[in-house]
């Protein structure tokens, strides 16, 4: 009886030996969105999918992070759901007065630039400073 108490003890305690630390969701992400830290937490599991590899906390002290695409609340976050944060902006000179806005110069003319924003969406900015 002392050795089948004593293998239940040995075995309970090392359990959490085969544990991987992970990262989850505490809320969704969406596709192209900056990760906050705040939106983390950290989680031991028994085991992972085949093709996940879990991110750890010191790779999101170091840089700054984005969704590849749109994560689910709770979800593990693998390396191939994130990928570094490079800032992308436009910077318009308009004589004394300049603008940076955040995206990339898709079109250009005479008139207007075309701009496509982080999220996905199209602006149109004139060049003579007028909205429409």
């Amino acid at each position: 009886m002392l050795r089948l108490r004593s293998f239940f003890f040995i075995l309970f305690c090392t359990i959490n030996l085969y544990s991987i630390e992970v990262i989850k969701t505490k809320t969704k992400i969406n596709y192209n969105e900056i990760i906050s830290t705040k939106e983390l937490y950290k989680i031991e599991v028994p085991n992972v999918k085949k093709l996940c590899i879990p991110v750890t906390v010191d790779d999101f002290n170091n840089n700054k992070f984005v969704a590849t695409r749109y994560l689910k609340k709770d979800s593990i976050l693998c390396q191939k759901d994130i990928k570094l944060y490079t800032k992308k902006s436009v910077l318009f000179n308009f004589g004394s007065i300049e603008i940076e806005k955040s995206g990339k110069i898709i079109f250009e003319n005479d008139k207007y630039i075309k701009i496509k924003r982080d999220d996905g969406k199209i602006e149109k900015i004139y060049k003579d400073g007028r909205l429409k």
